[in-house]
């Protein structure tokens, strides 16, 4: 079973997340609703993968994409950057910071899911 982080402020959205991801069997689900709150569980748990927001209070998902990839304990951990931002510019930025994929809100788990097993088959 993998683990995924999710770090999130919107709690129906990772409620719901949570919720399927772990119904399928494949997945622990822990749930982080800030950016502050996610890099301490990153470097506590190392998850297998991590389901990050961009647009979060006191720290953008940017802020903390870019602290995770300078740990040495968190900076192997793919990030999947969920959000409702679907511009280009966006996207180019996140990849720039090393992001490993880019979902865009509303989430399909089935695609959402898909893109995990695709990224976790990798590392």
């Amino acid at each position: 079973m993998k683990t995924v982080l999710i770090i999130d402020d919107e709690e129906d959205l990772t409620f719901f997340v949570k919720a399927n991801l772990e119904l399928s069997g494949n997945y622990k689900v822990v749930v982080a609703n800030s950016g502050k709150e996610g890099l301490k569980l990153a470097e506590k748990i190392k998850p297998d993968a991590i389901l990050l927001d961009i647009m979060m209070p006191h720290m953008d998902g940017f802020e903390v994409l870019a602290k995770l990839k300078k740990s040495l304990k968190t900076l192997s951990i793919p990030v999947v950057m969920l959000s409702a931002k679907g511009d280009e510019d966006t996207k180019i930025q996140a990849a720039s910071a090393y992001d490993e994929d880019y979902v865009v809100k509303p989430v399909q788990i089935d695609f959402l899911e898909k893109k995990l097993n695709e990224i976790l088959s990798r590392f």
